[in-house]
């Protein structure tokens, strides 16, 4: 049997051999494109992972909190123990306390005084409800948050209690500060 003979038209010319700098480019290329590839997505996973790992410490810490905490409460607890915290406030810290019979939420700021009228509003009370001298926290949940009614006021308390499932809320406020007062509100519900 014959083999066909190629016309010399249709073969192609030999390669010159490549050159060192093209070789060097084409290296570098290759090498780019496995960095990459592979890099950027590993780099992405270990970022993930810590910010994961971050973001379960601080839901750790937050939840292993056993009493007040600087910040404020989520928009879902203030929506939820209807605190409608007034802006400004400042010197904020909130506790929440979960059990089979009733949730808390305990909150401390201080506003400006023309913040006042504005927060007893918007929970649904009057200035004329808040009574001198009445401390309407009561000493458990003064020993849970550590707060303290003794002290020079003058001391203003309500408690604004509404039907289930609406919690009730007890509130004190301290005019120590009369421009500034300062508000405590322990608001509960039953589940």
């Amino acid at each position: 049997m014959t083999v066909p003979r190629q016309s010399p038209s249709s073969q192609e010319p030999p390669r010159p051999p490549e050159d060192r700098r093209h070789k060097i480019r084409r290296r570098a290329l290759t090498l780019l494109i496995i960095v990459l590839l592979i890099g950027v997505p590993a780099g992405y996973l270990v970022i993930s992972a810590n910010q994961s790992r971050n973001s379960g410490k601080d839901k750790e810490a937050k939840y292993a909190a056993t009493g007040l905490t600087k910040g404020w409460p989520s928009k879902v607890q203030r929506r939820l123990y209807q605190v409608p915290m007034p802006h400004p406030s400042g010197k904020v810290a909130s506790y929440e306390t979960n059990n089979w019979k009733t949730s808390r939420l305990y909150v401390q700021f201080q506003t400006p005084l023309a913040n006042l009228d504005v927060f007893l509003n918007d929970m649904g009370v009057k200035r004329s409800d808040l009574k001198k001298g009445k401390i309407t926290i009561s000493a458990r949940d003064q020993k849970i948050t550590g707060w303290d009614f003794t002290s020079p006021g003058p001391w203003y308390g309500l408690v604004h209690k509404q039907k289930a499932p609406k919690p009730t809320q007890d509130v004190m406020v301290s005019f120590g500060n009369k421009n500034n007062p300062f508000f405590y509100v322990v608001s509960r519900t039953v589940p």
